[in-house]
């Protein structure tokens, strides 16, 4: 790490803390060289790859993007989706590998996007588990049904009508 006042390479940790998310660790530096204190953020490195072959890093905005044209006309907000965003991410990241496949992430958003919303959840669903026709969408919205009838013997989910 080159000091960002002198460009030395030489300088070393005084103090290191978690942000609050714990996604990242802030380090504070001193220049070996002029004394300066800096800091640098620490991240992981998670490198989505695209059909392409492309790699890129993972960005919870994309997620929010792709999500949010699902949730066009939906009681969703952006508190909403910048959680769901989170909630992809800390699942991605928990599977240990620094590289996931572009589809993969598509997945990993289709359960928290069910709890938010089933009809955004429909409508992503509809392309990355590759509906070709209305019996995948029955099999889709009858899955729902069963799950928000829960088990025998259970509290009864409402599943809203429209």
């Amino acid at each position: 790490m080159h000091c960002p006042f002198c460009r030395n390479s030489d300088s070393r940790v005084v103090d290191s803390r978690l942000t609050e998310d714990g996604s990242s660790i802030r380090r504070r530096r001193q220049c070996g060289a002029c004394g300066r204190r800096f800091t640098t953020v620490e991240t992981t490195s998670l490198s989505v790859i695209k059909r392409s072959g492309v790699a890129e890093p993972f960005s919870r905005s994309k997620v929010i993007t792709g999500v949010r044209k699902a949730c066009q006309g939906r009681p969703v907000t952006d508190d909403d989706l910048a959680l769901l965003a989170q909630e992809v991410e800390e699942a991605v990241r928990a599977s240990g590998t620094a590289e996931i496949d572009a589809h993969e992430v598509g997945l990993a958003i289709l359960g928290p996007l069910q709890k938010l919303d089933q009809v955004a959840y429909l409508r992503f669903a509809s392309v990355y588990q590759d509906f070709d026709s209305l019996e995948d969408f029955e099999a889709a919205i009858a899955k729902l049904r069963r799950e928000a009838v829960g088990p025998p013997g259970g509290r009864q989910r409402p599943l809203a009508a429209h």
